[in-house]
């Protein structure tokens, strides 16, 4: 009972954060595009919901995952490094072969360099994320023993719905407009679609790690190696092609991440026999 409340509370606090960081921008109306107090509050909030939880509501730290567990698991940080850049690759190579794909403004020193600059801050931003979704979240669902897939979308919705806010009004009009060519709306039912997806692949190399630094590594290359290469403009995509070899939320890319999951449930259940 202890552990259903306690994951209740920190649910209704991850939904309702971000929608207080609007309220409070809403009074400080001269921030920093993208850096506001309120994205600060949706940000740190849920992280610290859990802290408290973990302290002082009779959570522990145990599940937390903050051991590296590299005996044994180094081959899985060097996976959690490569989906992203090889599922890059993959697409961009799609997008070259279809012609949908603009490469004139590519410029492979350029994207290295911006990955190397803020690959540092991102690891740092997503030691928040991945502490709250797989070291509290997901470490805490696992003790109902739910079956996997409804692990993975009881996951993905709670962290597709966190980000409804950033969809809705942090997030520019331009960087949308970088990645789909939809309105608000549309652009937080996709989100949630592909965090949902997403999840399969973070929860698979949680179970077989248990450990959040592998997914932290993960994320942070994703978000310092796909966010320039869009909002930068490195490439430019067909137009009504951005559907299909979006980067970040195509359904070329997103069933690739789909297969990926997958296949790392499969290998999870198939020979790693004490994870089945």
């Amino acid at each position: 009972m202890q552990t259903k409340r306690n994951i209740i509370i920190f649910v209704v606090i991850a939904l309702l954060c971000g929608w207080l960081g609007v309220i409070i921008d809403h009074f400080i109306p001269e921030q920093p595009n993208g850096n506001t107090l309120g994205m600060g509050i949706w940000l740190v909030l849920p992280l610290l919901t859990t802290i408290f939880l973990r302290a002082f509501a009779g959570d522990g730290w145990r599940d937390m995952g903050l051991a590296l567990n590299l005996k044994g698991n180094a081959k899985w940080y060097l996976v959690a490094f490569l989906i992203y850049p090889i599922t890059t690759f993959l697409l961009l190579s799609f997008g070259y072969l279809t012609g949908w794909m603009d490469f004139s403004n590519f410029n492979f020193q350029a994207i290295s360099s911006a990955f190397v600059s803020v690959f540092f801050i991102q690891f740092i931003k997503n030691i928040f994320e991945e502490s709250v979704w797989r070291g509290y979240l997901t470490s805490k669902l696992l003790q109902f023993k739910l079956n996997d897939f409804w692990l993975y979308v009881t996951v993905g919705v709670v962290w597709g719905a966190w980000h409804i806010p950033y969809f809705l009004v942090f997030l520019s009009d331009s960087d949308i407009a970088s990645v789909l060519p939809v309105n608000r709306l549309v652009f937080a039912i996709i989100g949630i679609v592909t965090m949902i997806v997403w999840t399969i692949m973070y929860t698979e190399i949680y179970l077989i790690t248990r450990s959040i630094w592998p997914l932290v590594l993960m994320h942070a290359t994703e978000d310092a190696l796909i966010n320039p290469l869009m909002l930068d403009g490195y490439i430019s995509i067909a137009q009504n092609k951005e559907f299909f070899v979006s980067p970040t939320a195509g359904i070329v890319t997103t069933l690739l991440y789909l297969a990926i999951g997958l296949a790392l449930r499969k290998i999870r259940k198939r020979y790693i026999p004490s994870l089945r």
